[in-house]
């Protein structure tokens, strides 16, 4: 009997997982496969659509590939900071620079808007220093605002990569080149670069694959005119109501999203490692002479403007009134209030349809909640299965992989076509959008548990077991102290992806019941002041709860106890 139930636990281990990606993951994309093999059968497939398809294909690699060079050429001279000195606040500047990651794409939009949008603070104070009565600087609607807020998002992506690889680097290797009589320019061309080409070649790509599936910074910074994929699937689908081009635009970027996830991938597994043990830290040193003091300091420097400035002009933005004074040429006054916190809870226009803000909170926080809970069971289980390695384990860890790499807005367009009758209606099962959360959030809960996972001795369970302990009894007494911690990680890693996802969830989310990124959307995109301060308001409140978030990560990884 025991034997029985040790088999029906390692069963479980695979099929439960495997069930969930494949009836939540890999059906819906199949289904977009199936309805465009479908509009090809039925000659529904035109010269005119594959124009269509084409163009948005064609902007939507251009923008990334900027995007992704901008992002290098910030990031590589981060992470050679980082890798290389030790300086005082490292760690909360590290801390700072991570919170972009898991920001929600319509609180950075909301910020950048609050910064240098035509009501921003920038636009304000130029138009009041030069007596102007229109703004500027035209800031939305063009390439530049989604480069900058594509930079953002992903330096913090190439400092942990490239950051962490350099920081790992034998530093004697080096020293022997220089010792050897080559210069610091080609030790670092023919020494430091071919040993961290693997990392760099991993980044970039994740940073592509990143910009290349865009949809919130897209839509919301870039405008009608920059349409990518992304962008042109939902302007499809639930604007146009055109889901044969909605679907062969999904098939499209499926590809294009898969093939470079596959790679992303083979590098990820051939990424170099250390030449020799090293102790944390060995081999940071203090900056030294005015260069390296003035290359810290100004990196430092740039990387507090990036992140800081439009979250902190989110913020003040949300506690700030404008008022034009007619008699100063149209200048703008500003002055404290809390009036856009309170006008949360106000249906104002007594609206029957309408949803208050506060409402929108508590459906994200319960979806959040169930995210947590289905990202953290299927998520151990498979971290359980991915431990014990071979044939099969490779194949889950590839399959866990891939809705990272998929599009939001393609699985959300695969769930309308898949789940389109009761019970399992997109309409009437509102447990949908936190499962579409949680394929989201998986990847990331499995690379959080697996090497905790992995770094427990299989002679400890045997010992335990030896001892009389039932299975239950070793794992809550061998195995559950050493996974806490990297539970609590993946629990907050789960959390704030689903307080924070908007691609999938304007699909999915019942008009009725929208989430709170969803509502700052909505709020956005009506005119008026109310409007816009509620909507800084909100997503001021969502910052916050990522700003938690990065905080009791970084606590977490770093050990420290409370």
């Amino acid at each position: 009997m025991k034997l029985s139930f040790a088999k029906l636990g390692r069963a479980a281990m695979w099929l439960l997982p495997g069930l969930f990606l494949l009836l939540f993951f890999v059906l819906p994309l199949l289904r977009v496969f199936g309805a465009t093999g479908e509009d090809l059968a039925g000659g529904g497939l035109t010269w005119e659509a594959l124009r269509r398809a084409v163009r948005p294909l064609g902007f939507t690699f251009y923008q990334a590939a900027l995007s992704t060079l901008a992002t290098l050429a910030i990031g590589l001279p981060a992470a050679y900071v980082f890798g290389r000195f030790d300086f005082p606040g490292k760690r909360r500047l590290r801390t700072l620079v991570s919170l972009p990651f898991i920001l929600p794409t319509v609180v950075a939009a909301a910020g950048f808007n609050a910064l240098l949008g035509p009501r921003g603070w920038v636009n304000l104070g130029l138009m009041n220093l030069l007596g102007l009565e229109q703004p500027p600087i035209i800031f939305l609607n063009t390439l530049g605002a989604i480069l900058l807020a594509h930079v953002f998002y992903n330096t913090t992506i190439i400092l942990r990569v490239v950051g962490g690889a350099w920081e790992g680097l034998d530093t004697r290797v080096e020293q022997a080149a220089r010792a050897l009589g080559a210069s610091p320019w080609r030790t670092l061309w023919e020494v430091t670069l071919p040993l961290l080409r693997p990392a760099i070649f991993s980044a970039t790509l994740l940073v592509f694959l990143f910009d290349f599936t865009s949809f919130g910074v897209i839509l919301l910074l870039g405008g009608p005119s920059f349409a990518t994929l992304e962008v042109e699937i939902y302007i499809q689908a639930l604007h146009m109501l055109n889901l044969p081009q909605a679907g062969l635009l999904s098939a499209v970027q499926l590809v294009c999203t898969l093939a470079v996830t596959l790679i992303y991938l083979r590098l990820e597994a051939r990424r170099s490692v250390p030449l020799a043990p090293r102790l944390r830290g060995e081999g940071l040193r203090r900056p030294k002479g005015w260069r390296e003091k003035l290359l810290v300091a100004g990196m430092s420097a740039l990387l507090i403007l990036l992140v800081v400035a439009p979250l902190g002009a989110l913020a003040l933005r949300s506690v700030s009134r404008l008022e034009a004074d007619r008699g100063q040429r149209g200048e703008v006054q500003t002055g404290l209030t809390l009036d856009y916190y309170r006008e949360l809870f106000i249906n104002r226009r007594g609206s029957f349809f309408y949803v208050p803000p506060a409402e929108a909170a508590r459906n994200s926080l319960f979806y959040a909640l169930v995210t947590t809970g289905l990202s953290l069971t299927f998520g151990g289980l498979a971290a359980y299965a991915l431990a014990r390695r071979g044939a099969g384990a490779r194949v889950m860890d590839v399959l866990l992989m891939l809705p990272l790499g998929t599009s939001a807005v393609t699985l959300g367009l695969g769930y309308l076509l898949t789940f389109n009758r009761p019970p399992l209606d997109v309409r009437s099962f509102p447990l949908l959008v936190p499962i579409a959360h949680s394929l989201v959030a998986l990847p990331f809960v499995v690379r959080t548990l697996l090497p905790a996972l992995r770094s427990i001795p299989p002679s400890l369970r045997q010992a335990a077991a030896v001892l009389g302990a039932s299975p239950r009894r070793v794992w809550w007494e061998v195995d559950w102290p050493v996974l806490g911690r990297a539970a609590l990680v993946g629990a907050v890693f789960a959390f704030t992806i689903s307080m924070g996802e908007f691609g999938a969830t304007t699909f999915l989310a019942n008009p009725e019941y929208p989430t709170l990124p969803v509502a700052i959307f909505r709020f956005l995109s009506q005119p008026g002041a109310t409007n816009y301060g509620q909507a800084m308001a909100m997503a001021t409140l969502l910052l916050l709860v990522c700003a938690a978030g990065v905080l009791l990560l970084e606590r977490f990884q770093e050990g420290k106890e409370w």
